[in-house]
């Protein structure tokens, strides 16, 4: 069961639309909205307006301990007005790489160090309307570790079995896309899919 990613389905080339012009829209504190106008090989004109993610993009990281036990935090998101389940997670620093950004997350939302960390995948949110990259990781080997967070108040650390991953999948307050993807990534890696 599963994808063959040895295989790759070959697709017609197809030629990227001129960018004819693009323009800030509107920023605010966190976003930063982009009108781009294109020319599509066909020759029709649109205008496309965007949200600029952070150059680095942003890292989530899927940190499992010894005993195949997840460590998920709970946090407010905002943007759904609740409390989510979900894995350590955020921006990319300037002069960050991926790595660093994994470990320094680590430390700071979860209190762990992991001694391996390895990329899963890296996606993107919305494709059609946003510039944002995230890069899924793997953290295993972990060990107490903390540092300071820029979190509003502290978070829930919860432990979860890897192997009730069917039951993280229903549970309500586990609904982000990018956390689904990543957890599938890391059981597959892990040999449980």
């Amino acid at each position: 069961m599963g994808l063959d990613t040895k295989k790759t389905l070959q697709l017609p080339e197809k030629q990227a639309p001129e960018v004819l012009s693009e323009s800030v829209s509107a920023r605010s504190r966190i976003f930063t909205v982009q009108s781009q106008a294109l020319k599509f090989s066909n020759g029709t004109e649109v205008v496309f307006e965007r949200l600029l993610g952070s150059q680095n993009g942003a890292v989530l990281i899927v940190p499992i301990m010894q005993d195949d036990t997840l460590i998920l935090i709970r946090e407010y998101g905002a943007g759904v007005g609740r409390y989510e389940l979900g894995f350590p997670k955020g921006k990319i620093d300037p002069g960050e790489d991926w790595q660093t950004s994994a470990v320094r997350e680590s430390h700071e939302e979860i209190g762990y160090h992991p001694e391996n960390i390895e990329l899963l995948d890296s996606v993107t949110l919305a494709a059609g309307y946003m510039t944002h990259v995230t890069h899924l990781v793997l953290a295993t080997d972990l060990s107490p570790k903390t540092a300071e967070g820029d979190e509003p108040e502290p978070l829930d650390i919860i432990r979860w079995p890897l192997s009730e991953w069917q039951a993280l999948l229903h549970h309500p307050e586990f609904t982000e896309g990018r956390a689904y993807a990543a957890l599938m990534l890391a059981l597959k890696k892990r040999g449980y899919i």
